[in-house]
């Protein structure tokens, strides 16, 4: 399989989990193919860099994901590589003030 279809079908496997989970998920690029949208849209207020791959450059990642971000998103790399779980990467100070609202909301 090429690069480009596995990220196509990361993408629509990301996708379907996060509608596992209720939300209304999709494929971002097959509706509007514009550069800079996000790969899977329905998240809100997430811009959401997609990279299903085993080997990942995770800082070129997430530079993609804040230059790609509009205003107001929060720019977050979720990855798998076979044989694994997904995981969420965000900046530091993006999940400290994540975590300071749910704890305020506990």
């Amino acid at each position: 399989m090429n690069s480009i279809e596995k990220g196509k079908k990361g993408e629509r496997e990301f996708a379907a989990k996060m509608r596992g989970y209720g939300y209304d998920t999709r494929r971002g690029q097959q509706y509007n193919g514009a550069d800079g949208s996000a790969d899977v849209v329905g998240l809100p207020h997430v811009h959401c860099e997609i990279k299903r791959t085993e080997r990942l450059n995770l800082y070129d990642s997430m530079t993609q994901a804040i230059h790609d971000a509009r205003p107001g998103e929060l720019p977050v790399v979720f990855h798998r590589k076979n044989n694994s779980e997904w995981l969420a990467v965000m900046r530091l100070a993006d999940w400290a003030e994540l975590f300071k609202e749910w704890e305020s909301g506990q």
